[in-house]
């Protein structure tokens, strides 16, 4: 039978141990969202310098300056509309990456707590008696932490889904807006 101590230093060995794993993981999931971030910006300056000399050839063939304007003004729509498909995209990337590390601190959290209500119960099962009020006051003192955890962590996803339907409301908004201003132009 192990002591009282024991016990505390194998969790305790155990919890850093865990730490380190979250922390890893974390800074996996932040260098994935990272990579993702990267390829969109170098993916979307490709794609920009090749349209910008399209453009630019376009534009140099114009024979008169209302042509000129004609053609300026056909490139804006192409040019507003990858501006908001990259915002999306971008939008996207936070957002599951954000997720993930919610998911990910969300699991390790559920473990810490599941081994330290464990290691109090095995402690309150070895301790002497008339500790029990003691051990069920940090019992109850942990479930309110849990509940508090939870409630916290319900009140986050809503204002992260809050924040997400806003904008994606805007772009769609401004989405709209051009396109009815550009067939105003026309």
């Amino acid at each position: 039978m192990t002591t009282l101590s024991e016990q505390f230093s194998a969790a305790t060995k155990a919890n850093y141990e865990s730490q380190v794993a979250l922390l890893t993981q974390f800074a996996n999931k932040t260098f994935e969202g990272v990579e993702k971030l990267v390829d969109l910006n170098l993916k979307a300056t490709k794609s920009s310098l090749e349209e910008s000399r399209e453009a630019s050839q376009k534009l140099l063939t114009a024979k008169d300056a209302q042509e000129f304007f004609s053609l300026s003004s056909a490139q804006a729509q192409p040019t507003v509309e990858k501006g908001l498909a990259y915002g999306r995209h971008l939008a996207g990337i936070f957002s599951s990456t954000q997720a993930e590390l919610t998911k990910t601190a969300e699991a390790q959290f559920a473990e810490v707590n599941r081994k330290i209500v464990s290691l109090f119960d095995e402690a309150a099962k070895n301790a002497p008696a008339g500790t029990e009020n003691a051990f069920s006051f940090v019992k109850t003192s942990i479930g309110n932490l849990n509940a508090g955890y939870e409630q916290f962590t319900k009140s986050a996803k809503q204002a992260t889904e809050a924040i997400e339907a806003n904008v994606t409301s805007a772009v769609d908004q401004l989405s709209q807006a051009t396109v009815k201003a550009s067939r105003a132009k026309k």
